[in-house]
């Protein structure tokens, strides 16, 4: 059963916010299993991988890329309910994604000095989709789309044990290269290249433990997204239908045993009314295996004396998804990875087809960075154009800093300009 803690009868000003909610981090402990995956693969490219491959991802005999006509096979085995929701969600994605894309710009901030940015795309990413205990061609629409909508021109997948609907889904974006291999083995073959599959200039997606580690060690060799962790939500209300707020609990319990479902909440009566709606609706989930371990061990409910602290130890804690059922409290928000409003607004949504990437930061890096974004997949490059007489207008300013940094030819390299 779920542990509720009672900070109400706390003084205001007195209660702390490490009751319970120590952040649940991956352990990266596992770096030192890692390193020697990430080596053999930088040292001896293909025949590592495919090593790898066969005794991690349970590749056997197939081919490492997945084969033009296996990516067919696999839409034409979809059925046209799955088909028709994927191009659901591939369409509020993609305008989703129009609508993130940084505009270019270019004009006067005063005479005779144009300054702006251009926008280009990544030459190349590769996206990870999780396929193991539940494969997730989700994941695949809400990064490869994004990538797609910014211009990348090649966008490479690695999944380990690809579904029929992750090659579906590919194949209905037109994405030809996708890859079975996953863990470690896949993030360093996407970062140092091999002889199959040529390096990348940024990996999105999240993954296991040991993607997370691999992330994170190479994160100078390759761009990354983040580094994620344990899933988690946290929904924010002082009264509401504990139907609705144990159901959103359960959608984020199930994910994974480690994964943390909590509720910050005013009302006495609502966390206990919740508390007993997530024991009844476990006994009909057919996942309730993972989300009772989840439920148990990595969730809690917590009381406050009012709704201010409960955004503030929000706030504190960053979540990857925040639940506001009240919208008004929205204006109080600094941290979270993506903010769903009101009780029509499941986590659901937002991991399927409302628009916005489900690719999101966790274990409190939600206060550095939102979610996944096509922001991440261009480079806005700035552009600076002087006129002869603006340059002549910062000349003195430019020179006197240079000198005063010990550095004469920047000086020089504007007065050669402006010298009468």
């Amino acid at each position: 059963m779920i542990q509720i803690f009672n900070l109400s009868k706390k003084a205001d000003n007195g209660v702390s916010f490490d009751f319970y909610f120590e952040r649940r981090r991956a352990s990266f402990t596992i770096e030192s299993a890692v390193k020697p995956i990430l080596e053999a693969i930088r040292r001896d490219g293909d025949e590592a991988l495919v090593s790898y491959a066969r005794e991690l991802d349970g590749l056997g005999n197939q081919s490492l890329r997945v084969q033009p006509e296996e990516l067919e096979r696999a839409e034409a085995g979809m059925s046209a309910e799955v088909r028709k929701a994927v191009e659901v969600a591939i369409a509020n994605i993609r305008q989703f994604a129009e609508a993130q894309l940084p505009k270019e710009r270019f004009e006067e901030f005063s005479v005779g000095r144009k300054l702006g940015w251009i926008v280009r795309p990544l030459d190349a990413v590769g996206c990870y989709v999780p396929s193991g205990r539940y494969p997730l061609p989700s994941t695949l629409l809400m990064t490869a789309v994004l990538a797609q909508t910014a211009g990348v021109n090649r966008i490479c997948v690695t999944s380990p044990r690809p579904s029929v609907e992750i090659l579906g889904c590919a194949h209905m974006l037109g994405i030809q290269e996708i890859y079975r291999v996953g863990g470690a083995q896949a993030i360093a073959a996407l970062a140092f290249g091999t002889a199959s599959i040529k390096r990348v200039d940024r990996i999105v997606g999240p993954g296991n433990a040991y993607v997370a580690a691999a992330k994170k060690l190479l994160a100078g060799e390759v761009g990354i997204d983040f580094v994620a962790g344990p899933t988690e939500i946290l929904i924010l209300a002082s009264d509401g239908d504990a139907r609705l707020i144990a159901a959103d609990m359960l959608a984020q319990a199930e994910h994974d045993v480690t994964a943390s479902a909590m509720l910050y909440t005013t009302s006495e009566r609502l966390a206990h009314a919740v508390s007993e709606e997530l024991e009844r609706q476990l006994e009909t989930l057919p996942t309730a295996a993972v989300a009772r371990e989840s439920i148990d061990k990595c969730s809690a409910i917590a009381i406050f004396p009012n709704m201010d602290l409960a955004v503030a130890a929000a706030n504190l804690l960053a979540p990857e998804h925040l639940s506001l059922h009240h919208p008004e409290l929205l204006k109080k928000i600094n941290n979270a990875g993506t903010i769903f409003l009101g009780s029509n607004t499941p986590e659901s949504a937002g991991d399927y087809a409302a628009g916005p990437s489900h690719v999101l930061p966790t274990g409190g890096a939600a206060r550095l960075r939102g979610g996944l974004s096509t922001a991440d997949f261009v480079k806005v490059i700035t552009v600076q154009e002087l006129s002869a007489g603006a340059l002549a207008e910062l000349a003195p300013a430019i020179s006197t800093l240079a000198r005063a940094e010990g550095l004469e030819a920047h000086a020089r390299a504007v007065e050669v300009r402006t010298a009468g």
